[in-house]
């Protein structure tokens, strides 16, 4: 397997995100029946919320130190960590990159986890419940969830779970 890093963004990576977080909402842009702004670009708020709030952490996910992905995890402080936004290209899916990804990123804070996805992102689905077993084993939940503000959608999937704990100097 290629060389899988994770390591906290900055704002000099805001330009690689940004153009990760296009590719990003554009795969989801199937599953929340969204358009593209006028200036083609998808709302960037979970973006620059990653990037300057304190509650927030960008990371910049790499392959033999090319940019591969992008996760945005919120609720820092909070009972339970949320795993906003995860994306890996196309190009390194499906050959474990995504995996130890999350796990790298997932080992930097402990305590309970929760993500979300859409039932009808099928890769998704095998993709997050793995995660959660891979994580937690057979310890986690799985619970539909209304789309906030979007009632015309079917709901998320969220997955609870709580890996076990390590000592981890990212912590």
């Amino acid at each position: 397997m290629p060389d899988v890093s994770v390591r906290l963004a900055d704002t000099a990576d805001r330009p690689v995100l940004e153009r990760l977080w296009l590719m990003f909402r554009h795969d989801l842009s199937q599953f929340y029946e969204v358009l593209p702004d006028t200036d083609g670009a998808f709302r960037t708020d979970r973006l620059d919320s990653a990037l300057t709030d304190t509650d927030w952490a960008a990371y910049l996910v790499t392959v033999d130190t090319r940019p591969a992905g992008l996760a945005f995890v919120r609720a820092l402080t909070g009972p339970k960590r949320v795993l906003n936004s995860f994306f890996i290209v196309r190009g390194a899916r499906r050959k474990g990159i995504g995996l130890s990804a999350v796990q790298q990123v997932i080992a930097r804070h402990h305590g309970p986890w929760e993500v979300a996805f859409q039932d009808a992102n099928t890769r998704a689905v095998h993709f997050w419940r793995r995660v959660a077993t891979e994580i937690a084993g057979p310890a986690w939940t799985e619970e539909h969830r209304p789309v906030p503000h979007r009632p015309d959608l079917p709901p998320d999937v969220w997955i609870s779970f709580d890996p076990p704990h390590t000592n981890n100097p990212h912590q």
